[in-house]
């Protein structure tokens, strides 16, 4: 598919410096371009390479003042990084295929959306309901009264059990199972766990999206809840009734407990563990590797296991890289 700079322009809202007719026909690194090929230019760290790019169009800042070939036409705009993820997905957009493959399997009481794909070996249960414009990959599997809304992507493998829902424009990677049983069990008096039966659901509101091999229990009754715009990277477990607020990023193999909430605008980094029935505020930030057992209020910033005040810590890490020398001064001083 080939892009003119004045088209790629009218889509991002950029400035063209140089040929508008200039065509494009595949996305390359700078360093890798070719005379087809659009990049961007939003790292300072990259600007050796720009002297020597074949790249026939670059997306660079408002304010960019470094030289380029003069076969390259530059389109200015507020965010490079932006505009390119912009361009990314109205080109995944455009390539995309509709229509349901031989090999898939459609229950005749499914409801499809116009231009949806449906992939071979996918297997749409009863009352599945798909809005417009959504993709599904080979291996998908869509239990009894799931809905998806309009233009989710499910990636090959993506599991999504009974009465779930899939709100508009979220994008599911490959492994990702949706709806699992939450771990609910009673001690019984001969030494047994006794199963709770889990009939809730998970809702994913718009915008949300799962990386590959996270998992995402369903509510014991209710619903556990991932609201708009939240980002899970891969392997991460989300607990039965959990609530993630919206616009909320959690960093891979991260592991929340049954029925904690959590705020909008938190930040979680990488293997993160939350305790069950806590809450953690908005705009909280949690380090990587800390173990969180108590809530947070909003805004708070911890590190460590367990988690306490990152500013704190950092303080008492600078006074523990100290302790021999201090050691050494009190041995002196008692000798005295």
């Amino acid at each position: 598919m080939v892009f003119k700079a004045k088209e790629i322009a009218q889509l991002i809202g950029g400035i063209i410096v140089g040929n508008e007719n200039a065509e494009v026909s595949t996305f390359s690194k700078i360093e890798e371009a070719t005379e087809k090929s659009l990049c961007f230019f939003a790292n300072e760290k990259y600007a050796s390479y720009l002297e020597q790019t074949k790249a026939a169009i670059i997306l660079v800042s408002l304010d960019f003042n470094y030289s380029v070939p003069h076969t390259a036409t530059l389109i200015r705009c507020a965010s490079p990084y932006e505009a390119a993820a912009k361009l990314l997905e109205f080109y995944q957009t455009k390539i995309s295929q509709t229509g349901i493959e031989a090999q898939a399997y459609v229950h005749e009481t499914a409801t499809l959306g116009e231009n949806v794909y449906v992939a071979g070996f996918a297997y749409l249960s009863e009352k599945v309901k798909i809005g417009e414009g959504s993709k599904l990959f080979p291996h998908v599997f869509l239990g009894k009264n799931v809905l998806i809304g309009k233009n989710v992507i499910l990636y090959s493998g993506v599991k999504v059990y009974d009465g779930c829902e899939i709100g508009d424009h979220c994008i599911l990677h490959s492994g990702v199972v949706i709806g699992s049983d939450g771990f609910g069990f009673v001690p019984t008096a001969d030494g047994r766990y006794s199963k709770i039966p889990q009939v809730g659901n998970v809702l994913l509101e718009e915008n949300v999206e799962i990386g590959a091999n996270t998992i995402i229990d369903r509510a014991t009754m209710g619903s556990t809840v991932i609201k708009s715009g939240a980002k899970l990277d891969n392997l991460i477990q989300i607990g039965h009734n959990v609530v993630i607020g919206k616009n909320t990023v959690i960093a891979a193999q991260t592991g929340i407990s049954g029925s904690t909430k959590i705020g909008d605008q938190v930040m979680i980094g990488g293997q993160v563990g939350i305790a069950g029935h806590i809450l953690i505020g908005d705009h909280t930030r949690i380090n990587a590797q800390s173990g969180v057992s108590k809530s947070l209020e909003n805004g708070a910033a911890v590190t460590g296991s367990p988690a306490w005040d990152y500013t704190k810590m950092l303080k008492a890490q600078v006074l523990f890289k100290k302790l021999p020398e201090l050691f050494e001064r009190v041995l002196k001083l008692e000798k005295k």
